[in-house]
């Protein structure tokens, strides 16, 4: 049974949060409903209640494909545009 600390503060038990999909850092709302109170997690808004990441969808311009550009971010084949003999971190001379 959780208890609650000297500040306030109370463990949500790991199968509560796996079920509500928490996560460290994340923002829970509580709220009062007739027989106590309901715990939720909160989506992520702006100061305006706007979804933040609501204005980078779909702006990644590119003809690759999602799987080929999380290669080459994570470095695993050369990038393009770049100088061959250029001494960067995984190149191989």
């Amino acid at each position: 049974m959780p208890r609650v600390t000297t500040k306030g503060q109370v463990t949500i038990p790991k199968e509560i949060r796996d079920s509500l999909g928490i996560e460290p850092g994340d923002e829970i709302v509580f709220e009062e409903v007739s027989s106590g109170y309901k715990i939720e997690k909160k989506e992520p808004t702006t100061a305006d209640g706007e979804d933040p990441f609501e204005k980078y969808r779909g702006s990644a311009e590119s003809d690759e494909t999602m799987p080929d550009r999380m290669r080459r971010l994570r470095g695993e084949f050369p990038r393009d545009g770049g100088n061959e003999d250029d001494d960067e971190p995984g190149s191989q001379t």
